[in-house]
């Protein structure tokens, strides 16, 4: 009855310290975890503003309101959001893939023609999204080759649009399947 059962238990098993251990495909494998699509913001000790499309956002504590999200040591705007003192998650819209696109590459000036607004932080809003966090950055931990940013929410905003998805490679609507 159980090998009937399609699921992770069924599929081979591959080992992450065995010789030709394949990057994409273990990839694949953590894709297989839909997240919501990000972009976090900063302000830059230059005075120009920094983006990034990030998935790896998630809540960390209620009391006090943490949250987290990390960044490829390789990020071009990595120092912006290691001096910045704040930072803001903007969580995407269904409706905000081409925004999620732009800021996912290297662009002179991501913020051109992008509907933005400055809060007290400092760091930019962007217009149209889901929600956002305004956070103070609190810590910073190394992990592999990423920096995990740990972010104190001072102010947030949110609404009911539905929210932009990833999942195994593609973009998806976040909405419930079953009505309320």
């Amino acid at each position: 009855m159980i090998d009937e059962i399609e699921g992770s238990h069924a599929a081979p098993v591959k080992s992450t310290s065995a010789e030709g251990f394949d990057l994409r495909d273990f990839r694949g494998a953590l894709g297989a975890f839909a997240t919501g699509v990000t972009i976090v913001t900063a302000r830059g000790r230059d005075g120009g503003l920094y983006g990034m499309t990030a998935n790896s956002f998630t809540s960390v504590s209620l009391n006090p309101p943490l949250v987290l999200w990390s960044a490829s040591l390789y990020a071009d705007s990595l120092a912006a959001f290691q001096e910045g003192a704040h930072f803001v998650v903007n969580i995407l819209a269904h409706d905000q893939i081409e925004l999620s696109n732009k800021f996912a590459h290297k662009h002179e000036n991501k913020f051109a023609e992008v509907d933005h607004l400055i809060p007290e932080c400092g760091a930019p809003v962007l217009i149209g999204a889901a929600a956002h966090f305004e956070c103070r950055n609190e810590y910073r931990h190394y992990g592999g080759d990423h920096i995990i940013f740990i972010g104190h929410i001072e102010r947030y905003a949110y609404t009911n649009k539905p929210t932009l998805l990833f999942c195994r490679g593609k973009y998806m609507r976040g909405e419930p399947l079953i009505p309320p």
